[in-house]
C-alpha cells in the first residue's frame, strides 16, 4: 500500500506542553493521529508525530512524508549515518539530542520505503495547516488541564 503523511509537532513556551498530529493518506481514505506530552519540546513533537504515524505502516510501504521541520527531516536524511558511526555523538563529541526518539526514528525509516520531503511552514499548505492545528489544539489542551490540577 500507498501512503502520504503529513506530520506537525507543537509546544508551548519550549519546553511546556506540547502536541504532535499525522494526517495519514491511503487510496483507501485518511485519518488525523495526535498526541503529546505534558512537558516536552518542539523538537521532540516533531519527531513524535513522525514516528507514531509511521509505526503502525506494513514492513516495505511506500511512504511520501511531509514535515515542516528541517530538523526531522535533515536529521533523517542526512545526520543520521554519520551519528550512529559516531556511536550517538555529534561532531563536536557531545550526546546528540533526542537520541532515544532519533532510534525510534531510525527504526521505523529502516524497515519502509521513506522519500523525505520539506515544506515551508505556515505558508498555506492544506494538509501541513491542518496537522499544525491539530498538534496546536493538543499542546493547548494539555496546557489547560496542567492549569486545572
Amino acid at each position: 500500500m500507498k501512503y502520504t503523511i503529513y506530520t506537525d509537532g507543537a509546544c508551548i513556551n519550549n519546553p511546556g506542553p506540547g502536541g504532535w498530529a499525522a494526517l495519514i493518506r491511503t487510496e483507501e481514505g485518511e485519518k488525523v493521529i495526535q498526541g503529546g506530552a505534558p512537558e516536552t519540546t518542539n523538537n521532540r513533537m516533531e519527531m513524535m508525530a513522525v514516528i507514531e504515524a509511521l509505526k503502525g505502516l506494513d514492513a516495505n510501504a511506500e511512504v511520501q512524508l511531509f514535515s515542516d521541520s528541517k530538523y526531522v527531516v535533515n536529521g533523517i536524511t542526512q545526520w543520521l549515518p554519520n551519528w550512529k558511526k559516531n556511536r550517538w555523538q555529534t561532531s563536536s563529541g557531545s550526546s546528540v539530542k533526542n537520541h532515544d526518539l532519533w532510534r525510534q526514528l531510525d527504526s521505523q525509516n529502516s524497515r519502509l520505503q521513506v522519500r523525505w520531503n520539506w515544506v515551508k511552514a505556515h505558508s498555506g499548505h492544506p494538509e501541513n495547516e491542518l496537522v499544525d492545528q491539530k498538534a496546536q489544539e493538543y499542546a493547548q489542551r494539555l496546557k489547560v488541564s496542567r492549569s486545572n490540577d
